[in-house]
Order: structure tokens, then C-alpha cells, then sequence
């Protein structure tokens, strides 16, 4: 029997990318994970594909910058199994690009809402049933924006992101007398659609990414999964507050 049976996953924003790698591996290592999206349908057709897996899967729609909706649907997953043993923060993302001078405060606020808002609304929902489980985590997504405050544009996605990367550190203070860990994952240039822009617009640009990453590559979303199952396992009890770079080195450049 794998050591985390029994164990209930919630993973925000995972019908594609990186949270749907994540809701797989933390599946395959034995964890009924709820999948979280706004797209029904690839929701559902998400879940069937873990299903023909092996994997116990459902899906739950709702938007993650809805914090009545956030606590109402977090609510019913940890009644309905009675715990939560791990909240994945994955949901986020750019929101668009807008210069400070130019930026309205209506994209201000949605992208804010999109990566930092979310995080504090879902973590503070899965609290109750977080306390509920043995070896009980959450895992947040902050970015190398967060560090290096973005590229053109994306000041406040850097903005939003060093958010998360403070509130992981402060629930973490908050939550470990309850002995719930709090960590982060930041993913360096993964490929995923999150590039699909640039990708079909500037591919020369895109393929000259891997030439600022020490170990020669872009990542995958497999590399993320990898580590978020690392720090959600017994083998990892003794690390909470912590941000673990994924990017193959690219955050101190070459």
C-alpha cells in the first residue's frame, strides 16, 4: 500500500499545465486528489483520464478569487472526507502585461486576486480540515518574478508572487503549532501553455530561454510534480517555510 492511501489532495487550477502533472503524480502516490478549474468540461474530461489511470479523482468548479466560493466548495470537499491532508496552491498565473504608468486598477486587483488573494482564500478554508490530518501541508507557487520583480509588464505578477512567497513564510509561522508544514515551490521556465504566446509569436525567443538555465533545458511540468510530492511526504516533516526553486539553476543566471 503506498504511504499516502487514505490521503485527500485538493489541487487548484489543475485541468492543464502543471497542476494537472501535479494532480497526477500526487495520484499515482496514492492520494485521492480533487481537481479545481473554471473549465467544466476539461475538468471533467481531466478527471476520466486519471480515472483510466487508476487514479481517484473528482473535480470541483469554482474560481479561485471568489472567496465565498473558495470556502464553500473547500468546505464540502473536507466534510465530505473528513480531513485534507494537502492544499496545492497551483491556480495563478500573468493576467496580461500593463505598465505601472498605464496599469488601471481593475487589472491591479485581478491579478493580485488571480495569484496572492487565492492562495489566502483557499489555505484559510482547508485550515479546519488541514488540522484534522497527520503530516498535513500546504504548497504554494510563487515564481522568479517574485525575486527578480518581472519583465516588462509583469511588475505586478512579480508583485502578486513575492505576496506568495511572504504569506507562505507567515502561514507557516502561524500553522506550525498545529504541525501543518507551509512551503512553496518556485518553477523556473516551464513548458507549458502558461508560454503559449510566445511560443507561436517569438519562437526563436522561446527556444533562446534554455540558453539562461544552467542545466541546458527548459523544464517540465514532471520536474514540479516531482518536488510538490517530495514536500508533501514524511520525508520531508521537517521542512516548512521554505521556497524551493525549480528552474535548473536559471535564477542566477549565466
Amino acid at each position: 500500500m503506498s504511504k499516502f492511501q487514505g490521503k485527500v489532495a485538493i489541487i487548484t487550477g489543475a485541468t492543464g499545465g502543471i497542476g494537472f502533472q501535479v494532480a497526477r503524480r500526487l495520484g499515482k502516490d496514492g492520494y485521492t486528489v480533487v481537481l479545481n478549474g473554471i473549465d467544466h468540461e476539461d475538468g471533467a474530461k481531466r478527471v476520466e483520464e486519471l480515472k483510466a489511470e487508476g487514479i481517484t479523482a473528482e473535480y470541483y468548479g469554482f474560481d479561485v478569487t471568489d472567496d465565498k466560493a473558495v470556502t464553500l466548495n473547500i468546505t464540502k470537499i473536507g466534510e465530505k472526507y473528513g480531513k485534507i491532508n494537502l492544499l496545492v496552491n497551483n491556480a495563478g498565473g500573468l493576467g496580461g502585461r500593463s505598465r505601472f504608468e498605464e496599469m488601471t486598477t481593475e487589472f491591479y486587483r485581478f491579478v493580485m486576486a488571480l495569484n496572492l488573494d487565492s492562495t489566502f482564500f483557499a489555505s484559510r478554508a482547508a485550515i479546519p480540515f488541514l488540522k484534522k490530518a497527520e503530516n498535513a501541508s500546504i504548497i504554494n507557487y510563487t515564481s522568479n518574478a517574485a525575486w527578480n520583480a518581472g519583465g516588462p509588464g509583469a511588475g505586478i505578477y512579480g508583485t502578486s508572487k513575492a505576496g506568495v512567497h511572504t504569506i507562505t513564510r507567515a502561514l507557516a509561522k502561524d500553522l506550525a503549532e498545529y504541525g501543518i508544514r507551509v512551503n512553496a515551490v518556485s518553477p523556473g521556465t516551464i513548458d507549458t501553455p502558461f508560454h503559449a504566446q510566445i511560443k507561436s509569436t517569438k519562437p526563436e525567443v522561446f527556444a533562446s530561454w534554455k540558453n539562461s538555465i544552467m542545466l541546458g533545458r527548459l523544464g517540465q511540468p514532471e520536474d514540479v510534480a516531482s518536488v510538490v510530492s517530495f514536500l508533501a511526504s514524511e520525508d520531508a516533516a521537517f521542512i516548512t517555510a521554505e521556497t524551493i526553486q525549480i528552474g535548473g539553476g536559471q535564477a542566477l543566471g549565466i
